[in-house]
């Protein structure tokens, strides 16, 4: 290759020669002078140079460009292996020509091309992940601005497997914000099946684009927070609605029993005034209160207040006699201390208000009853000796009869009676004191006298023990009287037969 050439210059040397040969031999015919000739070779060899230094400019800037074209090459290379995070693995031969680097750098070029290409398609898919949870989540860009863009000149793997696990994060947050969204329409759908409110309507009211299909096609932030907003708004309107049942209920039950009202009546609100002691988490039953449910018992309170003027007076004078009737068994006097105006005078010109004055019946019979309770005991027992009482009198009477011995009629079982009344009459002693020390305990702790039908219990007794012993006195000086007359009458028989 060197031989061939050197070879080309010798060659244009021996044919410059023989052309110049020839020109020598045009001038010599011409007769041209040697000044011309010199002009013209002088030319020549200017023309020479110039051709030359083109041709060699031209090389320059040929083999300028084939090294720029590898520097570039080069440097697309190294920029694409730091982009990649790799070391540049291409190294240039010195042995070469530059032709020859340059080919042999294209293919690593384009390798290099090629993965970046790949690897941008890797990110450019997570990328495309990232922004579409983005989007359904709502994101603003500064939230994940880092994570949105593709870096060119960060295209490593670790930049990479930053983003793809990001993905998880989202996906996570997507998945939480879903069940949150569903667990806060289900709180609604429930909230508004007890109120009775229109589910659909009032999703709406939140967000236009809500429905029952099960697709959610937002899940930001901000519908969270209104739909939290809104599960507030219902919890609390369940809250004054829950009052309010529990008010009108507690208002029927009130009218119900002032009026007596029947079972059957009282049972058609059965499911709303058993939610009279319920809390909050225990209403959950379809339309319990729902504004219809609370109207149509206002409705109800509304009628039976209408007719408890009316209807009062009965169930007054029943619940008067069922006072008075507890007080005469129990030989009790009502207290007209306490006792209020129940004439109907007052209570229709409205003087006194019928709940209260039943109110202050109810309280009487109450405290009427919780004294019979305690009086019990004492009463039976004081029965029984007002019972002995009797028959003590009747044994008296008996006694006092001068033909109870007698044949007749009855004459047995008067014997019998008397038999055992004197039995019982000598119980009586006992029985006094034991009423006497039962009396006086109950007294005591009560702080106030055992009545009976207006009479103290203990003056009873004591008027009891103080006739007895007038009764034994008079027997005493009965029998002592008539001693002293059979004395008489011996002595005046005597006086007879001796005047005789």
């Amino acid at each position: 290759m060197n031989n061939s050439q050197s070879e080309k210059p010798l060659h244009m040397e021996t044919t410059c020669g023989s052309l110049l040969s020839e020109m020598q031999r045009i001038w010599d015919e011409m007769g041209e002078p040697d000044i011309e000739r010199d002009k013209m070779l002088f030319e020549l060899q200017q023309e020479c140079l110039e051709a030359y230094r083109r041709k060699v400019n031209q090389a320059s800037c040929c083999r300028a460009q084939l090294q720029q074209t590898i520097a570039d090459s080069e440097a697309e290379i190294a920029k694409i292996c730091a982009a990649l995070g790799e070391q540049s693995s291409y190294a240039r031969q010195s042995s070469r020509s530059l032709k020859e680097e340059l080919e042999a750098i294209k293919p690593k070029l384009e390798e290099m091309k090629r993965r970046k290409g790949e690897r941008k398609n890797q990110f450019a898919a997570v990328v495309d992940q990232i922004q579409t949870f983005s989007k359904e989540l709502c994101l603003h860009f500064q939230e994940n601005a880092q994570m949105s863009v593709i870096d060119e000149n960060d295209l490593s793997v670790k930049r990479l497997e930053e983003m793809q696990n990001y993905l998880p994060a989202l996906q996570k947050e997507k998945s939480d914000r879903l069940k949150l969204l569903v667990d806060n329409l289900t709180t609604i759908n429930s909230l508004c099946v007890v109120l009775g409110v229109d589910y659909k309507q009032t999703i709406a009211e939140v967000d236009p684009t809500l429905d029952d299909s099960c697709v959610l096609k937002n899940i930001s932030k901000d519908l969270i927070f209104k739909l939290s907003a809104m599960i507030n708004r219902l919890e609390e309107l369940k809250k004054q609605r829950l009052l309010r049942l529990q008010d009108l209920a507690t208002t029927l039950i009130g009218l119900w029993s002032l009026m007596d009202t029947p079972l059957e009546e009282q049972q058609k609100f059965y499911d709303f005034t058993r939610h009279i002691a319920a809390s909050e988490n225990e209403i959950n039953e379809p339309n319990v209160l729902s504004a219809d449910s609370l109207q149509h018992a206002e409705a109800e309170v509304s009628r039976l207040q209408a007719m408890k003027s009316t209807k009062m007076k009965e169930v007054l004078l029943r619940k008067r006699l069922e006072l008075e009737e507890i007080c005469r068994k129990a030989h009790l006097v009502i207290e007209t201390q306490n006792s209020v105006d129940f004439s109907v005078e007052a209570i229709e010109s409205g003087a006194i208000d019928p709940s209260y004055l039943l109110e202050q019946i109810e309280v009487q019979i109450s405290k009427v009853k919780e004294e019979t309770f305690s009086r019990r005991e004492i009463l039976e027992k004081l029965e029984k000796w007002l019972a002995a009482c009797d028959e003590e009198f009747w044994l008296e009477e008996f006694n006092r009869d001068e033909n109870r011995y007698h044949g007749g009629k009855g004459t047995h079982r008067n014997l019998k009676r008397a038999e055992k009344a004197r039995v019982l009459v000598n119980k009586i002693p006992a029985m006094v004191e034991t009423l006497r020390l039962r009396a006086s305990a109950w007294q005591k702790e009560r702080d106030h006298e055992f009545l009976y039908d207006r009479v103290a219990i203990l003056y009873m007794l004591e008027q009891y023990c103080v006739l007895k012993q007038e009764r034994e006195l008079e027997r005493q000086r009965l029998r002592d009287q008539k001693k002293l007359q059979g004395q008489l009458m011996v002595e005046q028989e005597a006086l007879f037969w001796f005047n005789t």
